[in-house]
């Protein structure tokens, strides 16, 4: 699963994994903390699960039917539970010689317990049939800030009423909701192999696990499509999709890699998903174990209720992952989703956690993918600039700090979808890593891979194929980052006696917990770009290191590798940092450089140092330098607009462009004018975009005739914002109608998070009633439609600082109706009707 917290090109990054109010956690309730979490106990272990089913579109329902195979774990039964929510069930019968033996059963809307013609023993399995319905919209679900709902099937736009959306069927099965449409055993540490008869409308496609086997023509118009999986995976990871697709194409090894995407983005499929069987060669490579699976496939579907879901050799994307060809232009901001939810191939559905308390075998593993494809495709400098990402999602929420990767206690199991078991998690096998070596990392990981595949595995399964590969105990290793919470923060300074030649290096430990931190460093003393290095340990709350010099040394670098999974004060130079960029060269070194210098811009050699980061040869610190710089001072406008240009003409990069272009516009020059005139014709929205908006500030009038020039040709991202930004501000009451459609047709995303102060400075110019109420409306639409697990994030400022704001705003006008109008709609409903 890739969570929501981290990507949603979709779900704001103000709903950055909400820590704090969990589904159905009461702040001040905290007897979950005495529940330790197990893992399920097996009684039964599931072999085979068939089915067929068939969907009512009006109702919203799954007619289904459905074989499972079984047999006691171990231990003698005469019983099998089943998970089963909210379905009406039908029949239950037991499947001997061919015929239907009826079973007794209970069933109490969620479980149901199936009473066996006899006891059964380890080695003996049987079959149970179950007739069912599923009627999942009737099914009262609650998800995470990860995974916002739980009703395991979707019917999107079934009666196909809204002229803009699809009609598709999506399954999401993560955490336990696949049992809301076929009855199973829906626990992580089961498995089982899978067959699938789908019947749908003939003009649909259909998607699941393993291959395609049949399809059949019926009479009445459907088509009844056979897919079969002949590996087992965990229940959670069945999929089915249906829906008008175009089908694209690619192979690995004669395996059928598809992509299945909307139509209209047919012909920027491979754009969007086309390094995914490079992708597949590169784990294979470096786990050592080759693509276990038949085939690959990825879809996108409407409304997903997250980021993507690694079902097996069927992954499901939001459709935030369709871009055009222009949002392409500025890089594909959907990649690293497609190389998380690739590795869980390995890491989820290959071995899978036994339990949830045990999920970052699962998601950390998936989440430091994305540094390893960014490295090997792309450069060091990229896949540091992902885990340095990863490292900060964990920081920025204290109370992170306080939570286990391994969690054993927690209130409900979708809590563990956070930043602790992705992000923190990820850092920790980054430190790994660099602390074993590569050669042994890797050949770690496809020890544990190969022990436990097809299988269930815990945290110390990891362990354990660590040691076997390195020889050594890692026991400390796993008991301080693995069962324990916290990170270290270190208070980092220096001595320098020349008289002695010696230079101390002073480390404190300064967490305000009473954990101390094993940590193996490297320590780098650099002469010019020559340097020593010094590998040492900090065990202690305080602990000093004495190292020799010849010639006093220009630096001295804690961290060399730039692999700490902490927080640290180090109370280095001006020149030191400015050595680090040059010569220590890491990506890290050279922004913790441009950081400190950020801060000291009135000192030449500080800005000297800026003006080299713009330059940099990664584009992510070029602008990183850009955002750092201090435009309101005159020198600093002085002395880097000459650089500016050649970043808004030459750059290779759109968004570093199209950020160069946003500071010159603040120069307020009519020099650039034809500069920027001609950027918004740039096949970059975000150069488009900035163009636009700087070119507005310059000529009014004829930026507002092109806004509505471009408002009537596709556009999406950065330039759709600015069109509508150029013609709110300089537009009249009469541009409502065009922005208002946009607004209405913008995904559920950050850009229109951000586009909401835009869109109220409109409704405050605007006079009508009903066109102040269809505006409200939609707003409050936008609103309601943020999962309820992060609302309580995202309420306060729509309610408080939009609606509030505007409200005071019409008061002012003396527009009291109006005001009192929007006071009255801030606990309404959403609904884009008055």
């Amino acid at each position: 699963m890739k969570k929501v917290f981290i990507l949603l090109g979709g779900l704001l990054t103000i709903f950055v994994m909400v820590g704090s109010a969990q589904p159905g956690q009461d702040a001040k309730d905290d007897s979950w903390k005495k529940i330790y979490r197990a893992s399920a106990t097996k009684i039964n272990d599931l072999e085979h699960t068939r089915l067929d089913v068939r969907f009512d579109y009006a109702k919203s329902y799954l007619y289904g039917k459905a074989w499972i195979t079984a047999k006691p774990h171990f231990y003698p039964t005469d019983s099998l539970s089943l998970d089963a929510k909210g379905m009406d069930i039908h029949e239950v019968a037991l499947v001997k010689a061919g015929k239907n033996a009826p079973l007794k059963y209970e069933y109490d809307g969620m479980i149901l317990n199936i009473h066996l013609d006899k006891l059964y023993k380890d080695d003996e399995t049987y079959t149970v049939y179950i007739d069912y319905t599923s009627k999942p919209n009737e099914l009262k679900a609650q998800g995470s800030a990860a995974i916002t709902d739980a009703k395991g099937l979707y019917f999107i736009n079934p009666l196909g009423e809204e002229k803009d959306k699809p009609t598709q069927i999506w399954t999401q099965g993560e955490t336990e909701a696949n049992s809301a449409w076929f009855p199973t055993i829906d626990k992580p540490d089961q498995k089982t192999t899978e067959e699938i008869y789908m019947t749908v409308p003939s003009k649909y496609v259909t998607l699941s696990n393993g291959r395609l086997v049949s399809q059949h023509n019926n009479k009445d118009g459907t088509r009844t499509d056979y897919w079969k999986m002949d590996l087992p995976h965990a229940p959670y990871l069945f999929f089915m999709g249906v829906g008008d697709y175009a089908i694209v194409k690619d192979q690995y090894k004669g395996k059928e890699v598809s992509y299945y995407v909307e139509k209209e983005y047919g012909s920027v499929a491979r754009r969007i998903f086309g390094h995914t069987p490079e992708m597949i060669a590169f784990y294979s490579r470096i786990t050592g174990i080759d693509f276990p699976w038949n085939k690959y496939a990825q879809i996108v579907g409407r409304d997903y209720v997250s980021g993507a879901m690694e079902n097996t050799t069927s992954t499901l994307h939001q459709e935030s992952a369709q871009q055009d060809a222009r949002e392409l232009v500025d890089g594909n901001g959907w990649e690293d989703v497609i190389a998380h939810e690739l590795f869980h191939q390995w890491f989820g559905d290959l071995v899978t956690t036994e339990s949830w308390s045990n999920i970052t075998l699962n998601e950390s593993f998936a989440d430091y993918s994305e540094t390893l494809w960014n490295e090997y495709k792309y450069g060091k400098d990229a896949g540091d600039a992902v885990n340095f990402t990863g490292l900060q999602s964990y920081l920025r929420q204290p109370e992170n700090e306080q939570k286990d990767l391994v969690r054993f206690y927690y209130n409900d199991k979708e809590d563990v979808f956070d930043a602790v078991s992705y992000s923190k998690g990820g850092r920790i096998l980054n430190m790994l890593r660099n602390y074993t070596g590569d050669s042994a990392f890797f050949k770690s990981l496809h020890a544990y891979l190969t022990e436990n595949k097809f299988k269930s595995a815990e945290a110390h399964n990891l362990r354990l194929a660590f040691e076997e590969v390195t020889g050594q105990d890692m026991n400390w290793f796993w008991n301080q980052w693995y069962y324990g919470s916290g990170h270290p923060k270190l208070d980092i300074s220096y001595n320098y006696n020349d008289a002695a030649k010696t230079v101390k290096v002073f480390v404190t430990q300064t967490q305000e917990t009473n954990k101390i931190f094993r940590l193996p460093l490297a320590i780098d003393l650099y002469n010019g770009p020559v340097k020593e290095r010094f590998k040492v340990w900090l065990e202690n709350k305080s602990d000093t290191f004495s190292f020799a010099y010849n010639t006093r040394p220009d630096l001295v670098n804690v961290d060399g590798d730039k692999i700490l999974l902490g927080e640290k004060k180090d109370d280095k130079t001006l020149a030191n940092f400015i050595h680090q960029y040059k010569f220590a060269g890491l990506y890290l070194d050279r922004r913790e450089a441009i950081d400190f210098c950020g801060g000291l811009q009135d000192q030449p050699a500080a800005l000297d140092l800026l003006k080299t980061a713009m330059k940099d040869r990664f584009y992510g610190l070029r602008l990183y330098a850009l955002e750092k710089l201090e435009m309101k001072k005159e020198n600093i406008r002085a002395a880097v607009e000459p650089l500016l240009v050649d970043l808004a003409e030459h750059d290779p990069k759109p968004t570093v462009k199209a950020k160069a272009i946003e500071l010159l516009a603040g120069y307020d020059n009519n020099r650039y004018k034809s500069l920027f005139l001609k950027a918004t014709g740039d096949s970059s929205y975000s150069v488009a975009g900035s163009a636009l908006q700087a070119y507005s500030l310059l000529d009014s009038t004829a930026a507002f005739s092109l806004a509505r020039k471009l408002s009537r040709m596709p556009s999406k991202g950065k330039l759709r914002t600015a069109i509508s930004a150029v013609m709110i501000r300089f537009g009249d009451q009469s541009t409502f109608d065009m922005v208002t459609e946009d607004f209405d047709k913008m995904p559920a995303d950050q850009a229109k998070f951000d586009f909401l102060p835009l869109y109220a400075d409109l409704l405050s110019r605007i006079n009508d009633m009903d066109k102040l109420k269809r505006g409200i409306g939609l707003i409050i639409k936008f609103r309601e439609s943020i999962p309820a697990a992060v609302r309580e994030q995202t309420d306060g400022y729509i309610n408080s600082i939009i609606l509030h704001g505007l409200a005071m705003k019409k008061k002012s006008a003396g527009q009291q109706e109006q005001a009192d109008y929007i006071l009255s709609q801030i606990n309404a409903k959403g609904s884009d009707k008055p």
